[in-house]
């Protein structure tokens, strides 16, 4: 009598494990980019220092062009600086341009998205302020090390000016690399605003300007800058954008119950 018992209590059991749905596991949430922030800024660095070693053969089509650029633009250097130095009108509006493209009025930029952001509950102003921060640092640091590297005098510094390896500090135009960071991350994150994309890059391009026409660095200096600092930009929205969140509401008629649901899509 035991017996059937046990064997109609198993198969009771069998049948509930096999019509009961199993619960999914749930996954584990995705670490908002203010927790996330000076992790990356380190998985920056590494992926910038060790990017020279992902090269491969295909991208010689654009690295030979433009080192032959760079190094005819170099050679004339000294001529264009010593040309820009004889002109003396514009040197207060290229300082006043060039404070915009400190590092304290790029900081200004990126807090100033980043609050409003997070203030409106507008997610791409909050990401957009997070990153262009986080391109800032990365391009000080990188700019910081190339410049040591380097030691490239300055226009200023008299019969050494151009020279590199001399204990200077003007290759890349650290204005040109912060600037240009930024500018491209907002204008990646605002792919869909053509203004708001003239206005970074047109912002960029008159702080690298006014670097050369205020007798700050040289032409090669603020375009290896911009080279470098769009680089930083583009990699670190890559990297590390994250799609707005997708809000769903539903509604379960026969139940009368509501819910709604998050999707984020990366």
């Amino acid at each position: 009598m035991v017996l059937p018992i046990l064997m109609l209590t198993a198969c009771a059991v069998t049948v509930q494990a096999q019509t009961s749905p199993v619960p999914a596991p749930s996954p584990s949430p995705t670490p908002s980019l203010e927790r996330e922030f000076f992790k990356n800024i380190l998985r920056d660095q590494k992926a910038i220092w060790t990017a020279p070693l992902h090269l491969e053969r295909s991208d010689a089509k654009w690295m030979i062009p433009s080192g032959i650029g760079f190094m005819a633009l170099a050679t004339t250097d000294r001529i264009t600086g010593d040309e820009i130095g004889e002109a003396n009108r514009q040197d207060r509006a290229s300082q006043g341009i060039s404070y915009a493209g400190s590092i304290y009025g790029l900081g200004a930029v990126a807090g100033t998205f980043y609050l409003l952001g997070r203030n409106k509950h507008d997610y791409r102003a909050r990401e957009t302020g997070l990153l262009a921060m986080e391109a800032l640092i990365d391009s000080v640091v990188v700019e910081g090390a190339l410049k040591e590297i380097t030691q490239r005098a300055r226009p200023a510094d008299g019969v050494e000016r151009s020279e590199f390896f001399d204990g200077g500090s003007s290759f890349p135009s650290g204005h040109s690399t912060q600037t240009c960071a930024v500018a491209t991350v907002i204008a990646n994150e605002y792919k869909d605003r053509r203004a708001v994309q003239i206005a970074a890059y047109g912002a960029a391009t008159a702080v690298s300007i006014a670097r050369f026409t205020g007798h700050k660095h040289y032409l090669s200096d603020v375009l290896a800058g911009s080279a470098v600092g769009w680089g930083i930009g583009r990699y670190v929205y890559r990297a590390h954008h994250r799609e707005s969140p997708a809000i769903t509401l539903h509604f379960n008629r026969a139940t009368r119950q509501y819910g709604a649901g998050v999707t984020w899509n990366f």
